[in-house]
């Protein structure tokens, strides 16, 4: 992977110059929110209120950056379609190394050059973001949440009653059924 900066003015805040920082360790702090996310087109998170600090170690061949990302995204429930706020707390890892030949195309490991003076993690914060993103997310326990939208979920059991009680079984069902 090369380290190349993002292309977008706005994410340009994302980026960290190692080429005058001492070696040893060094501390950043972002702030990922609404903003952040409207310049990623296809984006699963929308509105997010995120802080992400990382700790660049420096060191004479590598850097190592550690990613903390902690605070809530704007979530819908699959149950009951009501929006609130997911907590969310990450640790990631990524390594760079200086090296002035490709290793290939490892994904794992960020490949600078002596032209390179910034690290571009928007990208970083973007995938780790949506990859903690939980396939299914809902609101808490059913029902009994400040968030959970009591209405829908009621409509939603109607529903499911009407069904089965319109629902006719096949015959051919009937007659394995006595089969015991």
């Amino acid at each position: 992977m090369r380290a190349n900066c993002c292309s977008l003015k706005s994410l340009r805040n994302y980026s960290i110059p190692f080429t005058g920082l001492k070696l040893g360790k060094h501390e950043f702090e972002f702030i990922v929110n609404d903003a952040f996310f409207n310049e990623f087109e296809y984006s699963l998170v929308k509105k997010a209120n995120l802080k992400c600090l990382v700790e660049l170690e420096k060191q004479e061949t590598m850097i190592i950056l550690n990613f903390h990302i902690n605070g809530t995204i704007d979530a819908n429930c699959d149950r009951c379609l009501a929006q609130y706020p997911l907590p969310v707390d990450i640790r990631e890892q990524q390594v760079a190394k200086f090296s002035e030949e490709e290793i290939g195309d490892d994904e794992e490991i960020i490949i600078l050059t002596k032209s390179d003076h910034e690290i571009d993690i928007a990208k970083l914060i973007y995938e780790y973001i949506n990859v903690a993103m939980p396939f299914i997310t809902v609101c808490g326990d059913e029902g009994n949440t400040t968030y959970c939208d009591k209405e829908m979920l009621d409509s939603l059991n109607k529903l499911i009653a009407n069904n089965e009680q319109t629902e006719k079984t096949d015959p051919r069902w009937d007659v394995l059924k006595k089969i015991k």
